[in-house]
């Protein structure tokens, strides 16, 4: 997609799509992604018949289980000019689907063309639209956890990081241990439990010194597992998704 500027991006549809996760458990961040890309000046527009991406059974070495999923997902959103999604784990997903087709089917093409279309929020906006100041003014004083997924997979991190430092009031205090996992990592938690939740523990530690309001992130699990722990603990620590921030919902 071309970058255009707000009166020229007025009308142009982006299509959402909404992870699993965010759906059933936090819609509010598929809502203010919604918002902000409204805000941006597109017209963003959820397609029905959304499922799921396949990332949790890829990451379970079955493949043959995401090819239906992924040839769903190429037919509903193959018109769309471009793609964008709340979370850098399930975008990475999209983006393999090539892989799944051998390189003489013609799924395998059509593919790529929709994975080269298919955007984490923050990349959308940054990288392929220089959109880094949407005028949200947010006071607070909180974390940013970059996720495994968002830097060390999809390479988004600095998107995050540049719309972040654009808001208003918004001070972004460092952690001690910046780069360590949240403990999730999907199957992870689920086959090593004890592990994946002394790595929480640590992180939830690193939150709590900083004296952070909130901690601040583009992966909705990595919220979702980082807010139980500073629940359990009764922690006045907000969990708030990127953009949640960029709607001025912080606030």
């Amino acid at each position: 997609m071309p970058r255009r500027d707000k009166e020229e991006r007025s009308g142009v549809e982006v299509f959402l799509f909404i992870p699993c996760l965010v759906e059933h458990v936090l819609p509010e961040i598929g809502l203010a992604t919604a918002t902000v890309l409204d805000k941006a000046g597109f017209s963003p527009v959820v397609p029905a018949g959304q499922t799921c991406c396949g990332q949790f059974a890829y990451k379970r070495g079955r493949a043959e289980l995401v090819t239906p999923l992924a040839r769903h997902f190429i037919e509903l959103f193959e018109a769309a000019p471009a793609v964008v999604c709340p979370s850098g784990s399930c975008t990475a997903m999209v983006r393999r689907y090539p892989e799944l087709f051998a390189p003489d089917d013609p799924w395998r093409s059509r593919a790529e063309r929709v994975a080269a279309r298919t955007f984490e929020l923050g990349q959308f906006l940054v990288e392929e639209h220089s959109l880094c100041d949407l005028g949200a003014r947010v006071p607070l004083r909180a974390v940013l956890h970059e996720s495994c997924q968002m830097t060390r997979v999809l390479g988004a991190g600095g998107p995050t990081r540049e719309l972040l430092a654009r808001v208003r009031g918004l001070e972004l205090v460092p952690l001690a241990d910046p780069e360590r996992c949240c403990g999730f990592g999907g199957a992870f938690s689920l086959d090593y439990p004890e592990l994946g939740q002394a790595i929480t523990e640590a992180k939830v530690d690193d939150i709590a010194a900083s004296g952070a309001e909130a901690v601040i992130a583009a992966e909705p699990s990595c919220l979702l597992n980082i807010g139980s722990v500073l629940a359990k603990r009764g922690l006045a620590v907000r969990t708030l998704h990127l953009a949640q921030v960029l709607a001025g919902e912080g606030a």
